[in-house]
């Protein structure tokens, strides 16, 4: 009984594994450089529209979508990512993917 739980439990974990998740769409850290200091942005979420935020420390974040540019939230300050699509982050080395 034992095992047939452990069996059915791992299967339904491998199979919500294989569905796509939005995550996977975007690099895992992007890379910016702001006034001097390099700053590694961490994927945070993705919301519903497609918009993801990265957030790096000293409460600094950017959000950007799939087709879109890299915006900084919550104030004026722009790094060496602002405006860049994904593609072109990933072009320049500044976005890092993590694959499984």
């Amino acid at each position: 009984m034992v095992a047939a739980t452990c069996l059915s439990l791992n299967l339904s974990v491998s199979a919500a594994y294989a569905q796509h998740s939005p995550f996977d769409d975007f690099p895992i850290v992007i890379t910016c450089e702001q006034k001097g200091t390099q700053h590694a942005y961490y994927l945070s979420r993705v919301t519903q529209d497609g918009t993801a935020t990265y957030v790096a420390s000293e409460r600094i974040a950017g959000t950007i979508s799939l087709g879109g540019h890299a915006k900084a939230v919550g104030g004026p300050a722009a790094g060496s990512c602002v405006g860049k699509t994904l593609e072109e982050l990933r072009a320049s080395g500044q976005a890092h993917d993590l694959r499984r």
